[in-house]
């Protein structure tokens, strides 16, 4: 007798109500406790890239929800599986990404199970919101509400699945009502008027404010908005780290904010009288330990979140509000008031930025012919490479020369998985955004640590066909370690590692692969452009290891 189709389970409702919330890509590793929710994912219509490790695959659902706006989806086993997801968890958290991980749970009475963990604790202790399918009737409304929250609440939650439950038979939901809801989308936060008379009263008064902007204005979609209040009160334009590219080509943006300021930036934001902060924290990295912005300059700082105004430095005005509510409101009365101002704004200025970038910043080259100069080698892949192109860093020693040399054409081109400070996140979220942008190439800029860390997931790259350039900055060491204890006199023998060919286990994963050691090894980069198949090609640079990135340098001098 042949056994019928199984009888749809609550964890076939969970992956059913998941794509139609609207997910159509997940990420993950597939084991007992999530098996069946991520099979009724895809029957659903959603893709599912399967990673060889949680770590990986948290981080591709976060670098895809980076990129392409949607809710990143990553779905694991219960304990060891979610155990595995942590780092990458954290950096979601702390970038407020919204990501939904589908955690299986050992069930309630399986109080001896060997992956019983208390999953609630370990996930919220890293900042991650906690949900839960409750039950058959509840299944769906669970699923939905979990999805937007990470929405709304801009940050991963995690939904646990106990698997005595997802084997139930699923019900009609009891709650019907409560389902509808989960579609109403909250607006974001305006800001009051008499704040927005308040600010502009110090923006009247200004005669060279800047306009540094974060990855909140990234994430409400905040760039033309700004632009347009900068033009009325000839502002600069700056970003920190995380939201590079949101002012991408327009004549006075600076670019990059802190450490990785080029030094004509660094020259000119210091003089300031008024610095208008839009969704960023102005924390230590990003105001250079403090010393880009003046001690005479008046600190006016937007964000949605009242905690984070003030928790880096003083601040002389508050907006709790989306940035760009915030940028239009403060527009209208600048223009209700007939106010407009030239500030900083010259041609003359103009020219002066576009000529003093990193790009025409003079250096010298210790490429040696064994070893290239890693600005060498970076200055060089930029001019290889298309302008419409997506850059992903890691963290590490090796993650300023991506922010200083590569360029990209908008804000979600660019993957900066920085918020943890954690090795080893840079090739899981490069595959992710890859395969949100299939359209352009995606780099991922890696030190050699970092790499090591992730390396199954080069073969992830290969089986998914995905058009990912994967440049090494390998240096044989954690540099970072290197260059900080080295020059105090300690033994840095213990973060020093034996020359290793990455090329030769990339091409064993099935990769194109090839050993840079001077510009012209650079070459191969454009035959892999031409190429219509997709694939990998690993770049195996041997960065001369006694140079310290200048703004690594810098960290040092500031403590």
């Amino acid at each position: 007798m042949t056994a019928g189709p199984p009888q749809r389970s609550v964890a076939d409702a969970v992956g059913e109500a998941i794509a139609a919330a609207g997910a159509t890509n997940a990420f993950g590793v597939i084991g007992s406790g999530n098996l069946v929710v991520t099979n009724a994912l895809c029957q659903a219509g959603a893709r599912f890239h399967h990673a060889r490790h949680e770590g990986a695959a948290i981080s591709m659902a976060d670098g895809y929800a980076r990129v392409s706006g949607e809710v990143g989806v990553c779905s694991v086993h219960q304990g060891p599986g979610l155990t595995n997801t942590i780092t990458g968890l954290a950096e979601a958290v702390k970038s407020h990404t919204p990501v939904l991980v589908l955690a299986g749970e050992a069930p309630a009475a399986a109080q001896t199970s060997n992956f019983r963990i208390a999953q609630d604790d370990l996930v919220a202790s890293v900042g991650a919101g906690v949900d839960r399918v409750h039950g058959p009737a509840t299944a769906g409304t669970d699923a939905r509400r979990a999805y937007r929250r990470a929405i709304v609440e801009r940050r991963p939650i995690v939904l646990m699945l106990p698997i005595d439950i997802q084997a139930l038979p699923s019900v009609a939901s009891l709650f019907p009502a409560e389902a509808a809801l989960a579609a109403v989308e909250l607006p974001p936060p305006a800001p009051s008027a008499a704040a927005i008379a308040t600010v502009t009263d110090t923006l009247i008064a200004a005669r060279l404010p800047v306009i540094l902007a974060g990855r909140g204005a990234v994430l409400a979609g905040a760039r033309e908005r700004l632009e347009r209040l900068g033009a009325l009160i000839g502002a600069l334009l700056a970003t920190s780290a995380p939201a590079n590219g949101l002012f991408a080509d327009l004549p006075y943006a600076l670019g990059i904010s802190g450490g990785f300021a080029s030094p004509f930036a660094a020259e000119l934001l210091p003089r300031a009288d008024v610095v208008l902060v839009f969704g960023a924290s102005a924390n230590q990295w990003t105001t250079r330990h403090g010393t880009l912005l003046s001690d005479h300059a008046r600190v006016v700082q937007v964000d949605i979140e009242p905690d984070a105004i003030g928790s880096h430095r003083p601040i002389d005005l508050a907006l709790v509000a989306d940035a760009g509510l915030a940028a239009d409101a403060l527009s209208d009365e600048l223009e209700r008031r007939g106010h407009r101002d030239a500030g900083f704004r010259t041609p003359e200025l103009a020219d002066q930025i576009a000529a003093n970038g990193w790009a025409n910043d003079p250096y010298e080259d210790l490429s040696t012919g064994d070893w290239i100069d890693p600005r060498t080698l970076s200055r060089e892949l930029e001019r290889r490479l298309p302008a419409n192109k997506l850059v992903v860093t890691d963290s590490g020693h090796s993650l300023g020369y991506p922010a200083m040399f590569l360029s990209v054409p908008d804000a979600r081109s660019w993957v900066f998985p920085n918020g943890f400070q954690a090795v080893g996140l840079g090739l899981g979220s490069a595959i992710g955004a890859a395969i949100a942008r299939p359209d352009v190439p995606t780099v991922a800029a890696l030190g050699d640590g970092g790499t090591f860390m992730a390396l199954a997931e080069i073969e992830t790259a290969v089986r998914l066909g995905l058009k990912l350039l994967v440049c090494v900055y390998d240096d044989s060491a954690y540099g970072a370690e290197v260059h900080h204890f080295g020059p105090l006199g300690h033994d840095v023998g213990l973060v020093r590692f034996p020359d290793a060919d990455l090329a030769a286990i990339a091409r064993a994963a099935g990769a194109r692969a090839a050993t840079v050691r001077t510009a012209a090894d650079l070459d191969v980069v454009g035959a892999w452009l031409s190429e219509s198949t997709a694939g990998p090609l690993v770049l195996d640079a041997k960065v001369n290891p006694t140079v310290c990135a200048e703004w690594l340098a810098e960290a040092f001098r500031s403590g």
